[in-house]
């Protein structure tokens, strides 16, 4: 019997843990305290800790490092260029955004167009963000709306104050132009309208998914007017010309506030994707006064109102609290609500970008949102819809108003299923069947990088992708998983004969099944060339005219040393992960492993030897397969393992990537005890972190998960009752939570046979 592993904070963050309560204010309750933008800053997480509302359009936050996602870096050596007013969180790849730049400074006319400063006093909470600029001793505060930014600088009182409005920077430039993943400048305009407002534009191309030129406008306002100014055009300062127009160059402006008898100087930035009279009107409807205090408390209390939908024990520690909530915070800070701010099509209904990407959160944020915010999630697929009904194909990822990237699977077809399965209404069902057959049918020809499914040509006529094409061996595990959502959204809109197509195409996965063996384990998704041969070599590189090969092994791995990152067999991740991932058919994954105890044996192997990769998405629900044999005691050591040893509330607390709130989704649901089959009704439940999580939904029902008896000893599920009534599984219906009730698990020092008989579901079971 494996020893139990009890959920341990690997960093206690507060002496006074034990008499915390949550705070309230005129009867709210404040849960946004528990949120520390600064978990997963450091390290690889790359999350934003700029402040932000949720699924905020606005993300303003300091820049200290154009080659990062989030434009920031911990190190304090690294000075601060720039407060731009649009980031991303927790990104990989070629950076994006970064757009319109300001930065407060000491100065005179004909100072340099560059300023820059070392910073100290770094604070970052929810809705604020507060960073003293040594350089000069200027301490900026910044809160955010939606769609405005408002900054409050407080000035040395013996120098000259002054402000600077970048319209040409942006983040990852590089010098070569139509560097991959590179942004590009196209052009930028400024214009003093008077001498307290300022407006004016960027446009940009390219980034991580090499997207169309978008174009970012702003308006300007300060609360007390500038004596003088300056602009300028590519490298030269113009002293008092009011306007330069777009020619193709950079553009900007310096401000001069000489005679200010305040120190303390407010400024809001308007940003609008439409044009500048619209960044103009956000400002006037969102923050229509200059009170920076009451624009902090709002936007706390957008974050209050969604994180009390689910309240954890109140006697959890403190550390827990954080983890929990910040993970919430992060989950929701992307998609982006850009309503009203389309500039390709009618404004009217939904709108949402900056999915990035769908591959990284369809398994666990998505599911999340669903929880938390049905009706957002509602509002997020209609905005799909309209993707695919105005640009021809459902985007796997969208940044700028422009798809791309793709990476394996036409992944919102999960989306749509998880909503359908789901029962979320409001959403035409009809026209998502449409779309997700296009994405089946229909090849994407020179677009494969941008939409659609690469490689659908031989999926279709072979049922596997082959070595013609790259990422072949998760493109097609994932197209398998994508056919059975668009089988499961046909069988119920009653069209059997694509539910019956699809249904079969679902176990497509099996054409690169190859019965080799590797530490023990045997069965594996390996390469095929399209004539159905097996390929058990690769060329890696060529050396005075000479190719050379290597063996190509369930650990091997071609990207990006053989070949691009891109262009390997699969994307991100070995043989040993992808392998088992078959969310619709774990029976038949674990009958192809060779039954019940080869299938424990080999995921004991993937943990125990390191071969599973706690920072990548492929892998998300890899730890509950023990549930698929009967052993969810087994799937609960793990997770807890995972935890303890990767997740903490410390600024490098994130293992890998956030990716939009993914890697934080995965622990929320973990540290409740639940967590979906994305695309499925269902959830898998583990032993939970919390004696008790009561989850609010927006149908007015509650639903509560307790579990009885829970300490470091007693972690193992026992028995468990639904509604008072025995429940033997080890999986719950959403429907089962939608409803109301109370889930009550009774908990153990050692395992029982609880879960090991109804097991959950999967298609070859279910369809037998």
């Amino acid at each position: 019997m494996r020893r139990c592993f009890v959920f341990k904070p690997a960093l206690q963050i507060g002496f006074f843990v034990s008499v915390l309560l949550l705070f309230t204010v005129k009867g709210r309750a404040q849960y946004h305290q528990y949120i520390d933008p600064l978990i997963g800053s450091e390290g690889s997480g790359n999350v934003f800790i700029g402040p932000s509302c949720p699924y905020g359009m606005v993300k303003p936050g300091p820049d200290c490092n154009k080659a990062a996602n989030n434009g920031y870096s911990p190190d304090k050596d690294k000075p601060i260029y720039g407060f731009s007013q649009i980031h991303v969180s927790g990104t990989g790849g070629g950076p994006k955004y970064g757009n319109v730049s300001v930065m407060p400074f000491n100065g005179t006319e004909g100072s340099s167009i560059k300023q820059e400063s070392l910073r100290d006093n770094e604070i970052a909470k929810a809705g604020y963000y507060s960073v003293l600029l040594k350089k000069w001793n200027i301490k900026t505060e910044i809160t955010t709306s939606p769609k405005v930014a408002f900054y409050r600088f407080v000035f040395d009182k013996k120098n000259n104050k002054a402000v600077k409005i970048d319209g040409g920077e942006f983040l990852g430039e590089k010098a070569i132009p139509d560097y991959r993943e590179a942004q590009q400048f196209v052009g930028s305009e400024i214009q003093i309208l008077s001498n307290t407002e300022v407006s004016g534009y960027t446009k940009i191309r390219g980034g991580w998914n090499n997207g169309a030129a978008y174009t970012v406008y702003f308006h300007v306002v300060f609360n007390h007017p500038f004596k003088k100014f300056s602009t300028w055009k590519g490298e030269q300062l113009f002293t008092g010309k009011n306007t330069q127009v777009d020619e193709g160059k950079k553009t900007g402006a310096q401000l001069f506030f000489d005679a200010l008898q305040t120190d303390t100087l407010e400024m809001k930035v308007g940003i609008s994707y439409v044009s500048t009279l619209k960044a103009k009107q956000n400002i006037d409807t969102e923050i229509p006064h200059w009170s920076f205090e009451k624009t902090v408390n709002e936007t706390r209390a957008r974050w209050d109102d969604l994180l009390k939908r689910i309240e954890i024990d109140n006697d959890a520690a403190l550390s827990q609290k954080t983890m929990f909530y910040t993970a919430l915070y992060h989950t929701m800070l992307m998609p982006v609500d850009r309503t009203n701010e389309n500039p390709l099509w009618e404004n009217g209904t939904p709108y949402y970008d900056d999915f990035y990407a769908i591959w990284d959160t369809f398994r666990s944020s998505h599911p999340l949102i669903t929880l938390i915010n049905e009706s957002r999630q509602v509002d997020i697929i209609n905005a799909l819809l309209q993707i695919y009904q105005h640009d021809g194909y459902l985007p796997d990822a969208r940044s700028g108003n422009s798809n791309g990237r793709t990476q394996g699977g036409s992944n919102a077809e999960v989306l749509i299923a998880d909503a359908y399965v789901k029962k979320l209404k409001g959403i035409n069902y009809s026209q998502a069947l449409e779309a997700m057959l296009k994405d089946a049918t229909v090849p994407p020809g020179d677009n494969e990088e941008k939409e659609g499914r690469g490689g659908l040509t031989d999926y279709n006529s072979l049922g596997y992708v082959s070595n013609r094409f790259v990422r072949a061996g998760n493109r097609t595990v994932e197209y398998a998983y994508d056919d059975y959502c668009l089988a499961t959204v046909a069988h119920g809109l009653n069209r059997q004969g694509e539910y019956r197509r699809f249904l079969g195409q679902s176990n497509n996965w099996q054409n690169l099944w190859r019965p080799i063996e590797d530490n023990g384990s045997k069965g594996f998704i390996m390469p095929k060339d399209a004539s159905g041969k097996w390929i058990d070599s690769i060329q890696c590189d060529v050396s005075n005219g000479k190719a050379n090969y290597i063996p190509y092994t369930p650990l091997a791995q071609d990207w990006p040393v053989c070949v691009c990152w891109w262009c390997g067999f699969f994307y991100e991740a070995s043989s040993w992960e992808y392998s088992l991932y078959v969310p619709h058919d774990v029976a038949a994954l674990i009958k192809n492993c060779g039954g019940n105890g080869a299938f424990e044996r080999r995921l004991n192997t993937l943990f125990d030897k390191g071969l599973y990769n706690v920072g990548n998405e492929p892998s998300f629900l890899s730890p509950n397969l023990y549930h698929w044999i009967g052993r969810p005691d087994l799937s609960s050591v793990r997770i807890r393992e995972i935890i303890n040893k990767n997740y903490n509330a410390s600024r490098s607390g994130i293992p890998g990537n956030d990716d939009s709130g993914a890697m934080s989704s995965w622990l929320a649901f973990h540290l409740i005890g639940i967590y979906p089959n994305a695309g499925q009704s269902y959830y898998l439940i583990n032993a939970p972190a919390f004696k008790q999580t009561l989850i609010h939904q927006e149908n007015g029902n509650g639903f509560s998960i307790k579990a009885i008896g829970l300490s470091d000893k007693k972690c193992y599920i026992q028995s468990a009752t639904l509604n008072g009534k025995p429940f033997n599984q080890s999986w719950i219906e959403h429907s089962d939570i939608a409803n109301g009730g109370e889930l009550v698990l009774q908990m153990a020092a050692k395992p029982s046979g609880w879960g090991s008989v109804v097991l959950p579901p999967s298609a070859s079971a279910d369809h037998n």
